[in-house]
């Protein structure tokens, strides 16, 4: 696959619906609210935004 340039989350959804992906699967970094509030969250908006089912997976504690 071809590098994409451009915000990750609107690539990682682009290139899922492209590529006709089943399911999603997504890392989560577990920041707390504030942090995600001013970074946003890559795995929160392909979950409201992916086409197809998407898994975020937790660091382990």
């Amino acid at each position: 696959m071809a590098t994409k340039v451009g915000e990750p989350k609107e690539a990682i959804c682009e290139a899922a619906e492209k590529l006709d992906v089943q399911l999603l699967i997504l890392g989560s970094h577990s920041r707390g609210a504030v942090q995600r509030a001013f970074l946003g969250s890559v795995s929160d908006y392909c979950v409201h935004n992916a086409k197809c089912p998407v898994l975020v997976v937790r660091k382990p504690a």
